[in-house]
This record gives C-alpha cells, structure tokens and sequence, in this order.
C-alpha cells in the first residue's frame, strides 16, 4: 500500500507563487510515473502536470504551462510542483498521484483513470 501525503497549499494573491510537495512512502516511487491533478466543487479532477519515473520527460497542462514546473527527487521519494504566477481560476484542491503501470504513455498520464494511488489533497486558494 502507497501513502501519498501533500504539504504547501494555502493563500496567496494573484501574481504569487507557491510549491507543493508530495511524500510517498512506496519503496517502487522511483520506478514509475507521478502527477498532479486539481478540482473544485462540482467539476471533475483535471490533470496539471506529469513526470515520468526518470525525471526526464514532463507534461503540462495547457493552463499552466511556463506557469508551473514539476519535479521529482527518487532519492528522497517527493514530487514537487512549483506554481509561478498563480491566477485566481488556479484555486482548487490540488492532488497528487502516483501510477504504477510500467510504460503508461504521456497522453495517458493526463487521465486520473491511470493512477493508482492518490494523496489527500491540498488546499491552493488565489485571491484576485
């Protein structure tokens, strides 16, 4: 079983950064890919960002893209996402997730239906 816990949501004002973090405790984190995904009330999960298991390939959402990066530590079994100028419609609860199904192809990685595991949740509210 894989425990995904988030940290580094909170308040910030429009044009304000923030990083969230995701700790995992599978001993397999550093084998396959992770990503992050969002919702608000009422609306589906959408996908923000991926990276596969190396680090080496990473995938955004067009919302976001040059606005936040995400990172992974195999080392230390964290996936970061880094949110730069964030925009009120970037208010949500963030998740993070990991999958476990080797070769998962980039298009597939935007899908929650590909993640096994999924973290709590944390809270990302920008005021305008």
């Amino acid at each position: 079983q894989v425990q995904l816990v988030e940290s580094g949501g909170g308040l910030v004002q429009a044009g304000g950064s923030l990083r969230l973090s995701c700790a995992s405790s599978g001993r397999t984190f550093s084998s396959y890919a992770m990503g992050w995904f969002r919702q608000t009330p009422g609306k589906e999960r959408d996908f923000v960002a991926a990276i596969k298991w190396s680090g080496s390939t990473t995938y955004y959402a067009d919302s976001v893209k040059g606005r936040f990066t995400i990172s992974r530590d195999n080392a230390k079994n964290t996936v970061d996402l880094r949110m730069n100028n964030l925009k009120p419609e970037d208010t949500a609860v963030y998740y993070c997730a990991q999958n476990l199904r080797p070769n998962t192809s980039g298009i597939s990685l935007m899908f929650p239906s590909s993640y096994n595991y999924w973290g709590q949740g944390t809270q990302v509210t920008v005021s305008s």
